[in-house]
């Protein structure tokens, strides 16, 4: 993949997509409103339902159909969505104040973060929260106990404080405990919790502020989860780093890795996410693969056989975006199809059961699915339009 990616839109013609991460759906996302829905675990409102009551199938949030970008916490449950109008909003558990709006209070419906109306995008961790606005500073909030919230000390914080006074922030993730982003320079930067070598730099010492990974500038694509990491360079290349449990970083092996490795030799990775015990990963000729635990068929690979390297999904080249949560795993299609499998306990597949499945399952019949975040035990989605 080029370093000045371009992707071709009949709405907005040629869009240079270096400021706006790597997945496909995202330019249209961020430029047309969306109806946004929620399935699964809702025991802390993570659904913003109003209530704390799991779904079986997605049901919607509201009425509106302003919402651009959707996002749960790696681990955690918050849940936070953008809508076209640039501005925040967050529900769900808030021990830690890792909503943002100045309270410990949780909430089971949205609630809107200040008033601004310039955040870009936003990352949920087990308890903490980052977010990068549109004029490049970047904005931590909630649990900091080992110094995720990069802002070199270990003061918790329930409203958005700013992570030093730079302005070239471009993307942002963040862990269980640990934290990363990526600058408008292509450098790579983490922070936070490193006791399994998470942070990638060499060893198993916390930050509390953020330091660079090695000297690079090629990187485009970050996501954390638990304790590990993974990212895409500009050349389509794939790294992970942290712990190495049942073979989730696909290195072929379960042994833990503290700086970023290469996983395999290809360089045809367009987009990876990861989850609590593996990773599932898009490649550019559309195919679906993944990797790690799969005792409750998470891998969809119609067994519970553990994978230390990636494994294709089905032989399909037509997959858009995935995203894998805790054993279970949602992704849309080209054709606007959202697929499920893997634990299905609180209904968090959305098929209207709480069978686990082995393999993809279709949800519904629609076909006006955009983009999926699912990262717990429960899921959102974007349509097109309101249903």
């Amino acid at each position: 993949m080029p370093s000045n990616f371009t992707y071709d839109d009949f709405i907005l013609g040629k869009t240079d997509l270096d400021d706006y991460f790597i997945k496909d759906s995202w330019i249209i996302d961020r430029y047309s409103g969306s109806g946004l829905y929620g399935k699964g675990l809702n025991s802390q409102g993570e659904l913003g339902l109003g209530d704390t009551n799991a779904r079986s199938s997605p049901v919607q949030v509201g009425t509106l159909t302003n919402w651009s970008q959707i996002f749960l916490a790696s681990g955690g449950q918050q849940s936070a969505g953008i809508k076209t109008d640039g501005t925040l909003w967050i529900w769900g558990s808030n021990f830690y104040g890792q909503l943002g709006d100045n309270s410990s209070t949780n909430r089971s419906s949205p609630v809107q973060i200040g008033t601004t109306t310039d955040w870009k995008n936003f990352s949920g961790g087990f308890q903490h929260s980052l977010s990068v606005k549109t004029n490049g500073t970047l904005y931590s909030w909630g649990r900091n106990s080992t110094g995720q919230l990069g802002q070199n000390n270990l003061t918790h914080r329930s409203s958005p404080v700013q992570v030093g006074t730079l302005t070239d922030w471009k993307i942002a993730s963040a862990g269980s405990y640990h934290s990363g982003a990526i600058k408008t320079n292509s450098t790579l930067w983490t922070w936070g919790n490193n006791g399994s070598g998470e942070l990638g730099l060499n060893d198993t010492t916390n930050r509390s502020s953020p330091v660079q990974v090695g000297t690079l500038t090629n990187w485009k694509m970050l996501d954390m989860s638990s304790n590990h990491s993974a990212a895409i360079k500009s050349d389509g290349t794939l790294w992970t780093w942290g712990v190495n449990t049942n073979g989730r970083l696909g290195l072929n092996d379960t042994t833990a890795r503290s700086s970023p490795t290469q996983v395999g030799t290809l360089a045809n990775w367009k987009f990876v996410s990861a989850g609590f015990y593996g990773m599932a990963s898009i490649k550019s000729d559309g195919t679906l693969w993944a990797w790690g635990q799969n005792s409750k068929g998470e891998l969809g690979q119609s067994n519970v056989t553990h994978r230390s390297s990636p494994v294709q999904i089905g032989t399909l080249t037509n997959w858009k975006i995935v995203s894998i949560g805790r054993e279970n795993v949602s992704a849309v299609k080209n054709d606007g199809t959202l697929w499920t499998w893997g634990i299905n306990n609180f209904g968090q597949l959305g098929d209207n059961t709480t069978i686990h499945r082995s393999s993809p399952i279709q949800v519904g019949s629609l076909t006006e699915w955009k983009t999926v975040s699912n990262k717990n035990s429960g899921g959102l989605a974007l349509t097109y339009s309101t249903i």
